[in-house]
């Protein structure tokens, strides 16, 4: 029924449209067209494809831009600040970035210190000034969330619509903006610096270093850039150290590996908030440290140094190790004599801790009225800084003496241990041979020169060690006689020093001891410099010998230059009397097996009774030789034991290095550049090929293993097997010869293939 009553209603419908149809009597053809409607106004072109981005693979492909005419910071104006941002494409263009939703702004000024205590100029944060923090954030609704949680008062950001990656920031709120210091002097040096959040890469992760903008110093009575007149330490000093960032601008380098905060990359950035208005020091006995920029950097390096610091300087500063000589002002300050020049108590008292100007105590009981007084004793002369810290010093002693191999005779003899070997040195002291009579005794803080011999691959294999104390001069010569069991007939031998002295603050010999047998009080101890020297023991003028693997340029991949920039010396970094790595090599060789350092320890997060740090052993990991790039490859990495007062680079309880300073994947931080660690057999460029393991050299395991484990071995438990199965003679599993096979690992991991170490160990790029 219901299909039935549908079609009569379908005819029905159909009729009556046939009727309407038909009824101006046409033949039911269509109509003609009507006119054409009027154009509509045409769309904006749409921005052609990769003409801006939202994403970046690094934080060095964001660069945000500030220039002083668009920045209000000062007076009774209006805050404004207007930037621009660009990101580059996958291409590598540099095209404006688009979408950025919040920033921070830091904002301090360079003012002359008008009052007798501090520094000559003072940073001053304009936000701190104005109690609203460290800084101000800008986002498109003017509020933002800040730490905690809790909700702010924020500029309101505005990307230009017609112009993308152009943003501008207003307050409009009551009030100023907090970054605007009302009553500040607009002659003055201003810093302005941008800090960007929530930029992402490609795949929706956020970029791991911080994105800070290039701080821009200005005066805003002109517009004019500036430049501070406080910046004593130059970010490069820094990255000496630290290891610089890649991918940023020669004018623009920043610091890779800065752990407080998570790094702020540079110096001009640090001082944001590390500034007087942070300070704390006396005012902060529970802090135990000024957080102002100058004493605490002071602390911090000196941390190790200091036994008594407390609270938190303690926790904080009390393992950072100074790689340097700790009164060579210049291996940080770098950039004008401020350091010298500007002499004031806050500075001084962030190494000296022990000295109470209010008492006087460790002062000579002398309480100065201010620090305006203090240049009355230590604005020049010998208690300057220049000279009380004994600056370049080591330059001085070392380069006024000189001791120089004269001539080797040898004697083998039938009867054991009656070799005699008589050594010759000729002795110079600012140019002029010793008098007869002359002795080192009671100068030197070592006075060994080792001896070995070489064998013709270059491997150098000890011997004996020759003591220069106790033998008078005679004819501008020291002439050492040693009788052994040396069998060195005919071979190559290497006479290599391990000498330093005393030196007083004018860098000039000194005895060591006073008269009543103590420590000179301004003694500071200065290797002095010699080269190795080899002499053929099968030829009467020593010609011809063969030299050690150390000495030949091409078979050393590390960098001695490379290491100085950071220890300064590299006999600061231990011995005190080695200054090459053909000096090291008279202890730290491969033919010397055994360590005093077997075990690796780490650092609990317990505390013994004293509040001192509880290190415990790590089972199942050691050492057994004390092969130079063995034993500088794990205490770098902090695989060391604290029984030699080394807590400075450890492991933590999470087996993470601690206290190292330069990104830790950077081998270009201490090898040459542009150098090939394996050789065309796939072994090591040195040509080493074994290292023993035992002290009578019966027992070896494989090179490049042991190398590569001193960061791998603890943080994964396959690590040796990965190396067993590549062909590696490894630790606990020596083997009785030294013509070991090579291992395999050039093949997966040379420079240049998928997995090299060039690409694995990028390194700066943090």
């Amino acid at each position: 029924m219901r299909t039935y009553k549908r079609s009569i209603l379908a005819a029905a419908l159909i009729a009556a449209i046939g009727l309407a149809g038909c009824s101006d009597g046409d033949d039911g053809k269509d109509g003609a067209p009507g006119e054409p409607g009027a154009p509509g106004t045409p769309g904006t072109p749409g921005a052609p494809a990769g003409s801006v981005v939202d994403t970046v693979a690094s934080a060095a492909d964001f660069v945000l831009s500030l220039a002083p005419a668009d920045i209000v910071v000062v007076g009774g104006d209006d805050f404004a600040i207007k930037f621009t941002v660009t990101g580059k494409t996958a291409k590598g263009e540099d095209v404006p970035f688009s979408g950025l939703d919040k920033v921070a702004l830091y904002v301090m000024n360079q003012a002359a210190n008008t009052t007798d205590t501090g520094a000559p100029l003072l940073w001053e944060s304009h936000t701190l000034t104005n109690e609203f923090g460290s800084s101000m954030y800008c986002t498109p609704t003017g509020m933002a969330e800040a730490r905690g949680g809790a909700e702010v008062e924020a500029c309101t950001l505005v990307e230009d619509e017609a112009n993308p990656g152009t943003y501008t920031g207003t307050w409009e709120h009551e009030g100023n903006a907090p970054v605007v210091l009302a009553d500040g002097d607009a002659n003055n040096l201003h810093r302005v610096m941008v800090r960007s959040y929530d930029v992402v890469d490609s795949t929706g992760e956020g970029i791991a270093d911080k994105l800070l903008s290039t701080p821009v110093d200005f005066i805003p009575a002109t517009g004019e850039l500036a430049v501070s007149e406080k910046d004593s330490v130059s970010n490069a000093s820094c990255i000496k150290c630290h290891t610089q960032m890649d991918g940023y601008e020669a004018t623009d380098i920043r610091i890779a590996n800065i752990g407080a905060h998570h790094n702020y990359q540079k110096v001009e950035n640090c001082v944001a908030c590390h500034n007087p208005a942070y300070a704390g020091g006396e005012d902060d006995p529970e802090k135990g440290f000024n957080a102002n920029w100058n004493a605490m950097i002071h602390t911090l390096h000196a941390g190790h140094h200091i036994d008594d610091l407390e609270g938190e300087a303690a926790e904080m500063f009390g393992e950072i190790g100074f790689p340097s000589e700790i009164n060579q002002c210049t291996a940080c300050h770098d950039n004008g004599m401020q350091w010298n020049d500007n002499v004031y108590a806050e500075a001084c008292v962030s190494c000296h801790t022990d000295v109470d100007l209010a008492t006087g105590e460790n002062h000579l009981g002398i309480v100065p009225e201010s620090d305006a007084a203090c240049s009355g004793c230590h604005g020049a002369g010998s208690l300057s800084p220049m000279q009380a810290h004994n600056v370049a010093a080591r330059a001085i002693a070392t380069d006024s003496i000189e001791i120089a191999l004269n001539s080797v005779s040898y004697t083998e003899s039938a009867t054991v241990d009656m070799d005699e070997m008589v050594i010759t040195f000729d002795v110079t002291i600012d140019g002029v041979a010793v008098e007869d009579g002359f002795e080192f005794t009671n100068f030197t803080k070592y006075d060994e020169m080792k001896t070995g011999w070489i064998d013709t691959d270059g491997t150098y294999y000890g011997s004996a060690s020759v003591n220069l104390n106790g033998v008078a001069a005679s004819a501008g010569q020291l002439m050492v006689t040693q009788l052994g069991e040396f069998n060195l007939d005919g071979k190559s031998i290497s006479v290599t020093p391990r000498f330093s002295v005393c030196a007083d603050s004018e860098g000039m010999l000194i005895e060591c001891l006073d008269s009543s047998g103590e420590a000179q009080y301004d003694v500071g101890y200065v290797a002095v410099t010699m080269a190795p020297a080899y002499w053929n023991l099968a030829n009467a003028d020593g010609s011809g010998a063969t030299i050690s693997r150390f000495s030949d340029p091409a078979r050393v991949t590390a960098d001695e230059a490379k290491c100085n920039t950071c220890h300064t010396s590299l006999g600061i970094a231990k011995h005190y009397g080695n200054e090459r790595f053909d000096q090291c090599v008279g202890c730290h060789n491969d033919t010397w097996g055994g360590s005093y350092h077997v075990a690796v320890e780490y650092k609990t997060d317990a505390v013994d009774e004293n509040g001192d740090p509880v290190f415990e052993t790590i089972e199942g990991l050691t050492y057994s030789n004390r092969d130079l790039f063995t034993v500088a490859h794990r205490f770098h990495s902090g695989l060391w034991d604290d029984n030699r007062g080394f807590p400075a680079i450890h492991l933590n309880s999470d087996m993470e290095t601690q206290g190292y300073p330069a990104v830790a994947t950077e081998c270009a931080a201490c090898h040459k550049d542009d150098v090939s660690l394996f050789a065309a057999d796939g072994g090591l460029t040195s040509g080493k090929r074994a290292i023993a393991v035992d002290a009578g050299a019966t027992m070896f395991i494989s090179p490049t293993a042991e190398a590569c484990r001193t960061c791998h071995a603890h943080s994964s438990a396959s690590a040796m097997a990965h190396f067993k199965s590549n062909g590696a003679i490894v630790e606990g599993d020596p083997a009785s010869t030294a013509n070991l096979p090579v291992e395999s690992c050039a093949t997966c991991h040379a420079e240049g293939k998928t997995y090299g170490i060039d690409i694995m160990h990028a390194g700066g790029a943090h």
